[in-house]
């Protein structure tokens, strides 16, 4: 390997890592922010939380990968530039294509890796991440008494504490009222203070009162509701065990969310829409068969039935002729055929759009394997223009020029996906929008680079137009004479 390659490499892997993982935390704190609702109060476990964490932090990767190669690109360039040492390496014979090589073969690399993780470990990643947030987000939030209000948390039970002390664990002055026979408040407890213990296997929460009351009303016979006849008890201790299962998060099997078009594959994903085009191709042919079959005979044959002259169907005034009565059956019967023709026809129409919808999704991210590889060479050849041009390093400059440009890219890229999940446009195009739109941008770009084209100095802009007007005034105005 050349000096100059191994100099370029080792300008570029610096700023790479670095933007690299400042990407991925940065989407990986909007994770946290989107979803913190559904993790506090539910007692999860550090295994659990680490689990989910690094699931999610490896699916920001295809949004964190083409933010961080077009970033440290433009910081790469922009040092060489700002340092003078692409001055050095141009006026020695060498294009920006050469300086550019060893990074254009790293982009590519990266770009291959990024399509093996996109096809093979991103469906797998989502997956896990998917089903154990949901299974997150279903499981109740762990149970907690406040002082002086009534939880509800365990089924059949409103519990309210009046204090709590500092060991957490001893209650005072508690009320519990007992739903579980589904008759109102028929069932009351009071004590004057408690034990809130949970069990080795944290399974039960046995709540210990002392020096309490328990009244239940009698309302099991009928002629007990006019005269309120009720039981009271008092202790000294009794202990009450609460389920606690229902608290504890359940792994739900994952075989249910392998469908998804987000954990699939490239050859699952056309597997996925073939069966679909079969499908639909098999609904189209039933539903004439169907429909042919099933209501187009059923009115014929009750008109054919009521005609008393069945040779004379085909005369126009034969269904004047019959009674009354016959020709109101007539219109009710056909008029419940068109009515379950037209139920048929849209229960069909309905299955035949929701499947197109899924074909649809499964077509727009088997596009997204591809695009998120060729991105990161399209937003490469403008970071790395960019920065020669602009000769500015550091996180100053390069970080708001990348984060405009990044915008831009993700914005098409979601109207893109909107577009062609809605059936707007066919799912290649709104897919590779982003992409079409921003490669002459870096076809621009690089030329202008090469050239030493001052793109940014506002002098190259004004200055032809100053010489415009400067020409047209030397010619409106008349010679100077001798």
């Amino acid at each position: 390997m050349k000096t100059l390659h191994k100099f370029i490499l080792k300008s570029y892997i610096g700023p790479f890592v670095m933007t690299f993982f400042i990407a991925m935390f940065v989407f990986f704190m909007m994770f946290i922010f989107k979803y913190i609702d559904d993790f506090v109060g539910k007692g999860l476990g550090f295994g659990v939380l680490s689990e989910l964490f690094f699931y999610f932090s490896l699916t920001t990767i295809p949004m964190a990968l083409p933010l961080s190669i077009l970033l440290s690109s433009l910081m790469t360039f922009g040092n060489l530039g700002e340092n003078f040492e692409l001055t050095a390496l141009k006026s020695s014979g060498l294009s920006l294509q050469k300086i550019m090589t060893p990074l254009i073969f790293t982009t590519i690399f990266l770009s291959i890796a990024a399509f093996y993780f996109s096809n093979n470990i991103l469906p797998y990643t989502n997956l896990k991440a998917g089903s154990l947030l949901y299974d997150v987000r279903e499981s109740k939030p762990s149970l907690l008494f406040k002082e002086g209000v009534f939880n509800n948390s365990i089924e059949g039970f409103s519990i309210r504490v009046g204090k709590k002390d500092k060991d957490g664990k001893t209650l005072r002055e508690i009320l519990i009222y007992d739903h579980r026979e589904m008759q109102g408040n028929n069932i009351v407890l009071s004590a004057k203070s408690g034990k809130m213990e949970e069990t080795a296997d944290k399974m039960f929460l046995v709540l210990t009162l002392k020096d309490g009351v328990s009244y239940k009303e009698m309302v099991d016979k009928p002629n007990q509701v006019p005269t309120h006849p009720l039981i009271r008890d008092k202790f000294e201790e009794r202990i009450i065990r609460f389920d606690l299962s229902e608290f504890k998060m359940s792994r739900t099997n994952e075989d249910l969310f392998k469908t998804n078009y987000q954990m699939l594959n490239i050859s699952q994903l056309n597997q996925a829409v073939d069966s679909l085009n079969i499908k639909n191709e098999k609904r189209k042919i039933n539903f004439e068969k169907q429909l042919k079959q099933s209501y187009y005979p059923r009115s014929t044959a009750f008109f054919l039935k009521s005609v008393p002259n069945k040779k004379s169907v085909s005369d126009s005034n034969n269904f004047s002729k019959l009674p009354k009565l016959q020709q109101l059956n007539i219109i009710e019967s056909a008029t419940n055929t068109i009515r379950s023709a037209k139920a048929y026809t849209e229960s069909v129409q309905s299955d035949y759009e929701a499947e197109t919808y899924s074909k649809l999704k499964y077509l727009a991210e088997w596009h997204r394997k591809f695009t998120l590889s060729i991105a990161c060479l399209v937003l490469f050849f403008i970071g790395a223009p960019l920065g020669a041009i602009i000769r500015k390093g550091g996180l100053g400059m390069p970080v708001v020029i990348s984060v405009v440009f990044f915008i831009i890219f993700h914005i098409l890229s979601i109207m893109g996906e909107k577009l062609s999940r809605e059936g707007e446009i066919p799912p290649y195009a709104g897919m590779w929008m982003a992409t079409v739109i921003l490669f002459p941008i870096g076809v621009f770009l690089t030329f202008k680079a090469t050239s030493d084209s001052s793109l940014f100095d506002a002098n190259a802009y004004i200055d032809p137009i100053k010489n415009f007007f400067i020409r047209k005034k030397e010619k409106q105005s008349p010679p100077n004479l001798p």
